[in-house]
């Protein structure tokens, strides 16, 4: 692996806003990725992109300045198989991260057991054209005899229509459905959106059925202005206020043409959960719930 790489996404804005809200104390960031770094945890080979090293150390920086004292750790798709990153951070977090895997065909039930006793707690599927062919209903199910001993959540990465595709399966899938943010369909006021009306019913219909209010930046019509997003964030969770986390999705790999200022990230929450009990559930209540995290005082 040479000293440096060169990067096809663009790093995070490393000058974040200090927000103006304050965050409760237990607060958890539920969608982040650390990237390296790759001289110490290389980029796998046939990886669809090469991001800025962003270790740990710049998350935990980032996190101390926003009020963030948990956090739930992504594998990218960019480490691909390679867990070593993402297995670090969670013995070095001492119990204040939790991970989400990237199973492939080589992965046993024994790296699920070793993994879940550092800290895992659920598994990745991608329905996203950038990322490579979607799984195939074998490959989830395998997917689904692997974890769901361990009581691990499956997180769908939606894009476009393919929520619909996917809520046609939900019944297949006995396990607690996470969505990465928001579904990330287009939210043009001038289309037709079934895609919100079914994420909405999956939310009211099944308990398993979570939702990540991240991503405003990935769908909002006219970024910088995050309105229309941030809109769709307090519709879904007022919706479901029980089954809804939240997280800044650092350091917003695949970004093109806007990056957004975490801190500003942050005090959007001003409109999607406006009361610090909102607050309070949507950072601290609903994590512990959904990704195992030790009760809070």
């Amino acid at each position: 692996m040479t000293d440096t790489l060169e990067a096809t996404t663009p790093g995070p804005d490393r000058n974040p806003h200090k927000p103006q809200l304050q965050l409760p104390p237990h607060a958890c960031d539920a969608h982040v990725h650390i990237f390296g770094p790759h001289k110490k945890f290389p980029y796998a080979e046939g990886r669809t992109f090469t991001p800025e090293d962003v270790p740990l150390e710049d998350l935990e920086r980032l996190h101390r300045f926003l009020g963030f004292e948990r956090s739930v750790l992504v594998q990218s798709a960019c480490h691909g198989s390679d867990h070593r990153a993402v297995l670090d951070a969670l013995d070095r977090g001492e119990g204040r991260y939790r991970g989400v895997a990237l199973i492939g065909p080589e992965t046993t039930a024994r790296d699920i057991e070793r993994w879940h006793q550092a800290g895992m707690r659920g598994a990745r599927i991608h329905f996203a054209a950038h990322l490579g062919a979607p799984p195939t209903r074998s490959e989830i199910a395998r997917i689904v005899d692997l974890i769901g001993p361990f009581g691990w959540h499956l997180a769908v990465h939606v894009t476009g229509p393919s929520i619909l595709a996917f809520a046609e399966r939900l019944d297949e899938i006995p396990l607690r459905i996470v969505f990465d943010h928001m579904g990330r369909f287009d939210i043009s006021p001038s289309r037709v959106q079934p895609e919100r009306e079914a994420l909405k019913q999956l939310l009211t219909g099944n308990d398993d059925v979570w939702v990540k209010l991240s991503g405003a930046d990935r769908i909002a019509v006219h970024p910088p202005k995050l309105d229309d997003a941030v809109a769709l964030a307090r519709e879904l969770f007022t919706t479901r206020p029980d089954r809804c986390v939240w997280g800044t999705d650092f350091p917003h790999p695949n970004t093109h043409g806007f990056m957004p200022n975490d801190g500003d990230l942050v005090d959007t929450l001003r409109g999607i959960a406006p009361s610090q009990e909102d607050l309070d559930l949507l950072l601290v209540r609903n994590p512990e719930a959904c990704f195992d995290f030790a009760p809070s005082a």
